[in-house]
């Protein structure tokens, strides 16, 4: 309804609800939530809702204690009258698991965006792993929106002197260079062999021009972190002592973060999409403008 403010709900308490807030202002949502003592959640919602519209901002790392009261919120937001309930992902999971790979595999990217399309009425979020996917239309039933988490990294190294940029695999290179030819940075890419879910191989080309230099590690996500300490420990076999990784989304699974530290990376340094302490680049300027976007589409109510 116009003339009133959109609301802001978090189940995680995500610091990017603040921001939003300010920046498209709106209300932050006031819920409670709790466990009964065999595990099963409480939740209300103490905000008034009704005929407004709704936003749910949760980081989708580690979904499955997550998405149950996703979904109550969700339906609870439309019983109680909300006028549209829209998701902000910063991070997107299930998006790995895109085809059948082995007889009688789920595909789970298709179930999970199906079970997201049926609760919410559109969606945002940042760099999705779309690997086999063209675009999340493929597999979303809802609008959405993706924001490229590159141009705020390239914003960043611009500010850095003595650097170049090195990518992990093949898959990177688009994405490495075109950071590279915005922050005027020169780039190499490695040759990754994956062995097994915790298990790869990278090579990387003569870096004798570089000796000196800081190199800069650059991935979309690190989730176990296993390519980015194979790249450190081929990095230190080439000579280059000054390491940095930078990425849009630091899952750091089984504190793999603090390993990459001890193993000689000097610094991390990531957006805010997953609450952690290398967040150092704000996403919330890049993520308003799709969300006004969403919140202004006039829809035609569901029976």
């Amino acid at each position: 309804m116009k003339g009133i403010s959109p609301v802001i709900f978090s189940l995680d308490g995500h610091p990017l609800v603040k921001n939003l807030c300010h920046s498209l202002d709106a209300e932050k949502g006031l819920i409670n939530t709790r466990d009964f003592p065999d595990g099963e959640s409480y939740l209300r919602i103490e905000s008034a809702v009704i005929s407004r519209h709704c936003i749910i901002v949760v980081d989708l790392s580690y979904p499955n204690s997550k998405f149950l009261p996703l979904s109550f919120l969700s339906a609870t937001l439309k019983e109680l009258g909300a006028e549209s309930v829209g998701l902000v992902a910063p991070y997107l999971s299930y998006m790995r698991q895109d085809r059948r790979f082995v007889d009688g595999e789920a595909v789970t990217s298709r179930i999970f965006a199906k079970l997201i399309s049926q609760q919410m009425d559109w969606l945002v979020t940042v760099d999705p792993h779309l690997h086999r996917y063209h675009s999340l239309d493929e597999i979303y039933d809802i609008p959405s929106k993706v924001v490229q988490g590159a141009p705020l990294l390239a914003e960043w190294l611009k500010s850095q002197n003595d650097v170049f940029l090195v990518g992990p695999d093949a898959e990177s290179e688009q994405w490495v260079s075109q950071i590279a030819d915005y922050s005027g940075h020169a780039f190499v890419i490695g040759e990754k062999q994956r062995q097994g879910d915790r298990e790869v191989v990278v090579n990387l080309p003569d870096l004798a021009v570089f000796k000196g230099k800081t190199a800069v590690i650059i991935d979309d996500v690190i989730s176990s972190g296993h390519t980015v300490l194979e790249c450190i420990n081929m990095l230190h076999i080439k000579g280059i002592t000054k390491i940095v990784c930078a990425c849009v989304h630091g899952i750091f699974a089984d504190g793999i973060d603090n390993v990459l530290l001890a193993s000689g990376l000097q610094q991390l340094v990531t957006t805010n999409t997953i609450t952690h302490s290398s967040n150092q680049l704000d996403i919330t300027h890049l993520l308003t403008s799709p969300i006004k976007e969403h919140l202004s589409i006039k829809r035609v109510k569901k029976s």
